[in-house]
């Protein structure tokens, strides 16, 4: 029999800017991924032959990879689906029997906390605490200790934000947690592989990553757990991975997870250097040819491939119509786009209607080059100086 192949033509190339949406995978990666998938395409549990041999060295492989990058210990880890299923089991495994959850969460958090938060609210599971943040996104500390001090079942802040790019001070926050006995829950889906984590020693209790977001596949995550701490199960099955997370181990996103956590480890600090100056040229060519451009968030401690940026007397919708062919950018998160509503995380630093109106997501990466920085400037240049009537 005789297949008849259809030939996937590439997309016409626009200048990537997208990367807090998604990054590209690494080459090296999708090579790995890609032997797992076709050659050692064996069963974890599958224990009673060397294809099933070869997948559980694999998957314990991976696990030091992870614990590497972030300081944790390999038997923390559980894989999931992504970041958003992370959560979902450190939010939804913390509810206890005959016990209504605490929770305190930050105004600016990604909607699969906030979301889910209130879900558990409307079903009388929960009692949702916010905590604000300025009018750059800083979160207030002495905000934060007098809620732990009243007592938490749960405290819910992200690493680094997922538009503005604010990294959140991680260090202070645990030390907080601690001295209250608060677990926490971080979102660091943004920030592993960017910046260093310590799970270890910074106080986190359970911390939340997705590979898509740092040049690994996507549909693969892991949640990291602290020793000693337990959630309910919510998927049921076979009793995988400690019981916490039932179902066959996806071999080749977890190996592409633990291969791209890898090559973090070796290459994180100085691809954030070299991206990091790339973010501060593309600024700078955009200030000066557009000096009423506003930049948003906390411009001293934010990720180094973030610009976040408003045109103030331009919707964001018009700048998108203009460029979406050449310059692939985002007017806010990636899991919201589709809905007609302005950004959760402007309205919640109380910006003004026009700056939320322009506002516009940067996101550059480890494969973004100098030239393309150039012309991406030269293209949002040409948008943001139209006069609209």
């Amino acid at each position: 029999m005789r297949f008849n192949y259809t030939i996937m033509r590439p997309i016409q190339k626009a200048i990537y800017l997208d990367y807090h949406a998604t990054t590209p995978v690494d080459p090296r990666v999708a090579e790995k991924v890609l032997y797992y998938m076709t050659t050692a395409f064996g069963n974890a549990h599958s224990t009673d032959h060397i294809y099933g041999d070869e997948a559980a060295k694999a998957v314990t492989q991976s696990r030091q990879n992870i614990a590497q990058l972030i300081n944790a210990s390999p038997q923390e880890i559980i894989f999931t689906s992504g970041a958003t299923e992370s959560l979902n089991l450190a939010i939804q495994g913390s509810i206890k029997p005959n016990q209504k959850l605490k929770i305190a969460v930050t105004t600016v958090e990604h909607k699969a906390v906030l979301d889910t938060c209130q879900a558990l609210a409307k079903k009388g599971l929960a009692e949702i605490i916010f905590l604000e943040v300025d009018t750059q996104g800083k979160l207030n500390l002495n905000q934060l200790e007098t809620v732990c001090k009243n007592g938490l079942s749960l405290l819910c802040i992200m690493a680094a934000n997922n538009e503005i790019g604010n990294i959140y001070p991680i260090p202070e926050i645990g030390k907080i947690a601690q001295t209250y006995h608060v677990p926490w829950l971080c979102d660091a889906s943004q920030a592993v592989g960017k910046i260093p984590i310590n799970f270890r020693d910074w106080g986190i209790t359970y911390l939340a990553i997705s590979a898509h977001k740092l040049y690994g596949p996507k549909g693969i995550g892991a949640l990291v757990i602290k020793k000693s701490h337990h959630l309910e199960t919510l998927i049921f099955g076979g009793g995988h991975q400690k019981g916490f997370r039932s179902g066959t181990l996806n071999i080749p996103g977890i190996v592409g997870l633990g291969e791209a956590c890898r090559l973090r480890y070796l290459e994180m600090l100085e691809d954030e250097q070299v991206i990091a100056n790339l973010r501060d040229k593309l600024q700078n060519l955009l200030l000066e040819k557009i000096p009423n451009m506003v930049i948003n968030g906390d411009r001293n401690n934010r990720l180094a491939g973030n610009l976040h940026i408003s045109f103030p007397h331009i919707p964001n919708s018009v700048v998108i119509a203009h460029i979406r062919h050449q310059l692939a950018i985002s007017t806010g998160s990636a899991c919201s786009s589709g809905v007609e509503a302005p950004s959760h995380v402007l309205r919640a630093m109380n910006l003004p209607d026009a700056i939320v109106d322009g506002a516009l997501r940067l996101g550059l990466g480890k494969f973004t080059t100098n030239t393309e920085i150039e012309q991406a400037a030269e293209i949002l240049t040409r948008v943001g100086c139209m006069t609209i009537s």
